[in-house]
């Protein structure tokens, strides 16, 4: 297997996409992908779900307090509890992914 170079998606690959396919200014494509995130993000903090059709579900969930040890000293220690981010993949992004084809 070859390494293969990982590359990350940034704002700016994002914002330059927009730019290229509707033919936007950059600080257009940069503001609206920027209200884009806070729409979603606002609706996260109200602990709201976030379907994107053919993309997926982003949701809150809450864990509760448990008992837990620190692994280098084995001592008991109370976890608080907190919400944390999930993400579900829709079927038609898994098939993408995988390189099946979206029929």
């Amino acid at each position: 297997m070859k390494n293969k170079k990982l590359e990350t998606l940034t704002r700016s690959h994002v914002a330059n996409a927009i730019t290229e396919e509707f033919g936007v200014t950059k600080f257009l494509a940069s503001e609206m992908l920027e209200e884009i995130l806070n729409e979603i993000a606002s609706a996260l903090v109200n602990e709201e779900i976030v379907k994107i059709a053919g993309f997926g579900t982003f949701s809150v969930k809450h864990k509760k307090e448990r008992m837990g040890r620190n692994p280098k000293t084995l001592e008991a220690a109370v976890i608080p509890p907190k919400k944390t981010l999930t993400f579900k993949a829709s079927p038609i992004l898994k098939k993408i992914v995988n390189g099946e084809s979206n029929n």
